[in-house]
């Protein structure tokens, strides 16, 4: 069953091309429907008086487990379509010479799905028969953020290697479910993203997998622990521990530990540099279903209430902005109203792109590993 749940109209057409880079194929889209770019200067060759590089941003989409990049389409061409609309209006109606800032939506098939499959039974769970569900599915989530690291530092060559001159500046994220797992990582491994949507996507793995080893009935799981030996038994490795206080949210600020009372105590050094060196000034679209079974609110909740209180209080100068949304009557679904926010989420952080200076632009080598 697909987890997109759209009542909406249909997207407008927007331009799509598939590219081979670094080994992957890339679906791009709205790459023909880029502004313009600012023509050469044939009157003099200083650096003082050259044209200067067209803008653009890209939105790199990450699909949900068993899908493939095919899925994301839909909120691609609605994304680039919404830019486009809005950014001509604002043209329209102002005076201004300056170059227009172009969209494009990037999508690639996660690890062993799609055009990369290597074991159909590797992406199922526990119930489905997969006994290594829990590494597996890290490897995927984390595989896809070392891609995306790779995908940033060479897709302008791939894309503008003939002209015309155009810059990427900003990078944003948007995955659904096992890509919104993938962009919680994402935010925190690579500084060159730095805005983020995650749509029915947890920051706690330990927490999820531990909620899914109880329901699925593990024996590695015990009740009478409250599954504490789950995290380093056979279904969940000592190996997987170390991954997650490397790489996912929650167990970067705590490991396998319980959560701190966000309102009873100040951060640690250790949670400020975290929080200063890798998520300054990033905003985060958070879209979770009331009613998911599958990856439950409540799984994220207790570390979203102490990342959130911390962002607005001890750490509000770093100006992380969380805009954390919890939708009534909504499964494990990419809903009509999810779809409409991330729409205006994007085009919002898009046009708020020539306000501020960027910190990095994809031609700087970002760590891509945490």
């Amino acid at each position: 069953m697909s987890l997109l749940l759209s009542t909406l109209p249909p997207p407008p057409p927007i331009s799509r091309r598939t590219l081979p880079m670094a080994g992957l194929l890339v679906d791009v889209y709205g790459l023909s429907e880029l502004p313009p770019a600012p023509a050469p200067d044939t009157t003099t060759t200083t650096a003082a008086t050259a044209a200067p590089l067209a803008a653009v941003s890209c939105l790199w989409l990450h699909h949900p487990r068993g899908a493939t990049r095919a899925y994301v389409a839909d909120v691609a061409a609605r994304c680039v379509g919404a830019w486009n609309r809005a950014d001509t209006t604002a043209a329209t109606t102002t005076t201004t010479t300056t170059t227009r800032r172009g969209l494009i939506a990037l999508a690639c098939d996660q690890r062993n799905h799609g055009s990369r499959l290597v074991d159909e039974g590797a992406n199922g769970s526990w119930r489905e028969g997969n006994a290594m569900h829990a590494v597996d599915m890290f490897g995927v989530v984390e595989g896809m953020v070392a891609d995306q690291g790779v995908l940033m530092d060479l897709v302008e060559g791939y894309l503008f290697r003939d002209g015309p001159e155009r810059k990427i500046d900003q990078h944003l994220a948007l995955g659904v479910s096992l890509g919104g797992h993938s962009v919680w990582q994402l935010m925190f491994a690579e500084p060159r993203v730095t805005a983020g949507v995650v749509i029915v996507g947890c920051p706690d793995y330990m927490y999820l997998l531990s909620d899914r080893a109880r329901l699925s009935g593990l024996p590695t799981y015990s009740a009478q622990d409250d599954g504490a030996s789950f995290l380093g038994s056979r279904d969940f490795p000592p190996s997987l521990v170390k991954a997650c206080e490397k790489s996912d949210p929650k167990a970067i600020f705590f490991g396998a530990g319980p959560i701190q009372d966000a309102t009873a105590a100040t951060p640690s050094d250790g949670a400020r540099d975290v929080v200063h060196e890798r998520l300054r000034g990033k905003k985060f679209l958070l879209c979770s279903g009331a009613d998911d079974k599958l990856v439950p609110y409540r799984c994220a909740e207790p570390f979203l209430k102490w990342f959130q209180h911390a962002t607005e209080s001890w750490l509000k100068e770093e100006n992380v902005s969380i805009d954390n949304r919890v939708y009534p009557g909504i499964g494990h679904s990419f809903s009509a109203e999810m779809i409409t926010d991330s729409v205006q989420f994007v085009v919002d952080v898009v046009a708020s792109a020539d306000q501020q200076a960027s910190p990095t632009t994809s031609g700087e080598q970002g760590p891509s590993k945490i």
